[in-house]
């Protein structure tokens, strides 16, 4: 029913980003290891990617592993690669039949090898499909894409490639993100009762709609998602105008 519902209003965002939150806590209220809950968590994006296929999503984005991440515990990070591994390796024949393209963004070159050339396979046999962009922030900070973007900006600058530093401008300095191409979030869920962004697409969500949610990622359904983009239909975006000049 929900799902006919924001159907029926035909008002969808391009693109929602998730920060997939509270998977170690799952799993310590079933009394488990916090490798239950990733595991668990993983059930739940292929979930969401289906649903996200359904109702006709251009780009969905989950916050999959931050450069803060690397941080944790050393064993927590192994089961993490290896479930990575192991979900490009199981879901890649869904992923094609559900038409899905896949590209990564982040430092990825942090990444273990044999993450890497899985996920490098996993995005060249998508790169032709059409249906829903899968964008998996891996090794991400926001921060850090910022400093990337400066740090390259300031070598084509030096280089002579870009001629002239007045030329930068909000386009221009986003073409230097590895979101180019990708557009800014209209809608950002966060699970697990947190209200912060967490060092994730801080220059992307300027003005993208948030929307925050007690569920931990594990118990997060497809339903949840609906009344997330259902919520977002009720809003009025008024990129800094007021309403009056956006009902015109």
């Amino acid at each position: 029913m929900i799902k006919e519902d924001i159907l029926k209003t035909g008002h969808l965002p391009a693109h929602v980003a998730i920060i997939m939150d509270g998977n170690g806590r799952w799993a310590k209220q079933q009394g488990l290891e916090r490798v239950y809950g990733h595991k668990k968590g993983v059930d739940t994006v292929k979930k969401i990617v289906e649903a996200s296929g359904e109702i006709g999503l251009k780009y969905l984005t989950l916050y999959t592993f931050s450069i803060e991440n690397w941080n944790r515990p050393k064993a927590e990070i192994e089961a993490l690669m290896g479930l990575m591994v192991d979900a490009i390796i199981r879901e890649t024949d869904d992923l094609m039949r559900q038409n899905v393209r896949v590209v990564a963004i982040g430092n990825l070159n942090d990444l273990p090898e044999v993450v890497r050339v899985k996920l490098n396979g996993l995005m060249a046999q998508t790169a032709g499909n059409s249906g829903v962009t899968l964008v998996l922030a891996l090794s991400y900070g926001a921060r850090w894409e910022i400093c990337e973007a400066a740090r390259r900006i300031a070598e084509d600058y030096k280089n002579g490639i870009l001629q002239d530093l007045e030329s930068v401008d909000d386009d221009k300095f986003a073409s230097y993100l590895t979101t180019n191409g990708i557009p800014d979030p209209d809608l950002l869920i966060r699970t697990s009762g947190e209200c912060r962004l967490s060092n994730f697409l801080l220059w992307q969500c300027a003005y993208t709609e948030f929307y925050f949610i007690e569920k931990f990622w594990p118990d997060f359904e497809k339903d949840d998602l609906y009344l997330a983009i259902r919520n977002f239909q009720k809003r009025e975006r008024r990129f800094g105008m007021t309403g009056e000049q956006i009902q015109k």
